[in-house]
């Protein structure tokens, strides 16, 4: 059961016209680039009409040619996922993913994960916001059993691939020891993508390389995460993998709305995560999406703010202002989402991400005096997880902080919040707050399932079919006529 404490919220008044207000230059701008109160009660019936007609999606197994695709599967996954661990806690996908990242956890040190845009950018989420961005240079015993974990296989970048070599070469000397193992997983749908699919050729060679080429690690510490059919299968079932050693992706969901499939649970379970957090979280969020009134629906209101700020009040850019370093790697996730999502037909809104308080001291200025063409939503965690910094007394005060000796750093951060908030205010700049309690499993399973929900709603109000992706395709079909000339 979602405690209260465990909601995100998502708060309105920074672009919301005031009711009464005495005129001022400022005023006048705000009634121009703020949204009047009524135009988001006005939406609320259509929003409605959009949330059944995305529930009735859930059921559309083959699409008309003009609606498709419909990868809907998403919605229901995290709830389906956990009523099958509880009937078949082996034998079900749950299962299977912590049985492998028990596998992988006990036998190696280092674990490389392979994968570009939704294949990758979901683990790289959770590692970053639950995990210590120091969890690699800790020793073994203070990583409680944990790997190492690296990213690779999102890019043609061959000096990078070739560090991780150097690397692995330099303190992975002895096949023997668990602390000089090192394990992969490998992650595409349909396996074609051509920057993985060649960072695995070049990985599967340095494992041969350094197990043997007949030994039978080179198929027990890697893990594939593909498609039911494909080229990655196809592959893996050539290098005789076990079926049961093979994780799926489903049919029915798409590589950037699959964080919540084996795509992402299983880079968790490896990094010590609680996946089952995870799942609830989601659940939770996609409970509210359907159960829950407009005024309190944070998916609903999210997807309202955004689009009216980008139909009617002509803010195309939209910038997810991020004040804790640990969300950076959400904010390429949500670019990725909102990107390949709705940028089509020569419309839908530009992403962007800025960290704060780092970004001020540079965004900063043209968010405050740059042109009117951005909406603002900050991701704010209301409580750090760790007890606060305090500045302290200093008996050399040149810096003139001795005033601030009772204050921490999240005080300072909040302080930075509500002074930018205001200054946008008064400059006419509109904001809003996605709220988060804290970093957790739960809020973060949350967080995610309502950003795929809630950019699945405004695709819906555009009339973007925010499923499919025919643009990437374009590029990837011109890069392999382009090495083969």
């Amino acid at each position: 059961m979602q405690l209260p404490d465990e909601a995100i919220v998502y708060h309105l008044p920074g672009l919301l016209v005031p009711a009464v207000e005495e005129w001022t230059p400022a005023a006048e701008m705000r009634a121009k680039h703020f949204l009047q109160p009524h135009k988001i009660k006005d939406l609320a019936a259509r929003l409605m009409q959009v949330r059944s007609h995305i529930a009735t999606e859930r059921d559309v197994k083959n699409p008309p040619p003009e609606m498709a695709p419909i990868d809907a599967g998403f919605i229901d996954y995290p709830q389906r996922t956990l009523d099958q661990f509880r009937r078949q806690p082996e034998a079900g996908v749950l299962g299977r993913v912590m049985a492998l990242a028990a596998r992988l956890r006990e036998q190696v040190d280092r674990v490389v994960i392979l994968g570009i845009g939704g294949s990758y950018l979901g683990a790289r989420t959770l590692f970053d916001a639950l995990k210590s961005p120091y969890h690699n240079e800790l020793p073994a015993k203070d990583r409680h059993g944990t790997p190492r974990i690296y990213f690779e296989g999102n890019n043609a970048d061959n000096d990078a691939l070739h560090d991780l070599f150097e690397l692995l070469q330099l303190t992975c000397v002895d096949p023997e020891l668990r602390d000089e193992r090192w394990g992969v997983v490998v992650i595409s749908k349909s396996g074609g993508t051509i920057e993985t699919a060649a960072a695995y050729r070049a990985v599967r060679r340095e494992f041969a390389e350094y197990y043997g080429s007949n030994s039978p690690l080179l198929t027990q510490l890697v893990v594939p995460i593909t498609g039911a059919t494909g080229k990655l299968r196809d592959l893996c079932l050539a290098d005789k993998f076990r079926d049961e050693d093979i994780l799926t992706i489903p049919d029915d969901v798409g590589g950037r709305y699959s964080v919540l499939t084996a795509v992402g649970l299983l880079p968790a379970a490896i990094m010590g995560l609680d996946v089952r957090a995870l799942l609830l979280g989601a659940t939770a969020m996609t409970r509210r999406f359907f159960d829950e009134p407009f005024e309190r629906n944070p998916v609903l209101l999210f997807a309202a703010a955004n689009y009216l700020m980008f139909s009617e009040c002509a803010k195309p850019i939209r910038v997810l202002s991020i004040w804790s370093k640990k969300l950076e790697a959400l904010g390429l996730w949500y670019d990725q989402l909102l990107a390949e999502s709705l940028g089509k037909h020569c419309t839908g809104p530009t992403p962007l991400t800025a960290v704060q308080t780092r970004d001020l001291h540079s965004r900063g200025q043209q968010h405050q005096e740059g042109m009117r063409d951005k909406f603002i939503n900050n991701l704010v965690v209301k409580a750090p997880k760790n007890p606060p910094i305090m500045i302290g007394m200093s008996d050399k005060n040149q810096d003139d902080l001795n005033q601030f000796n009772r204050k921490g750093l999240p005080d300072v951060m909040a302080a930075a919040l509500k002074g930018t908030n205001q200054a946008y205010y008064e400059a006419a700049r509109p904001t809003a707050d996605i709220v988060l309690p804290t970093l957790s499993e739960h809020t973060m399973g949350q967080l995610l399932q309502m950003l795929m929900l809630a950019t699945v709603v405004e695709g819906r109000l555009l009339g973007i079919n925010p499923y499919g992706q025919p643009g990437v395709e374009a590029y990837k079909r011109l890069m392999k006529a382009a090495l083969k000339g």
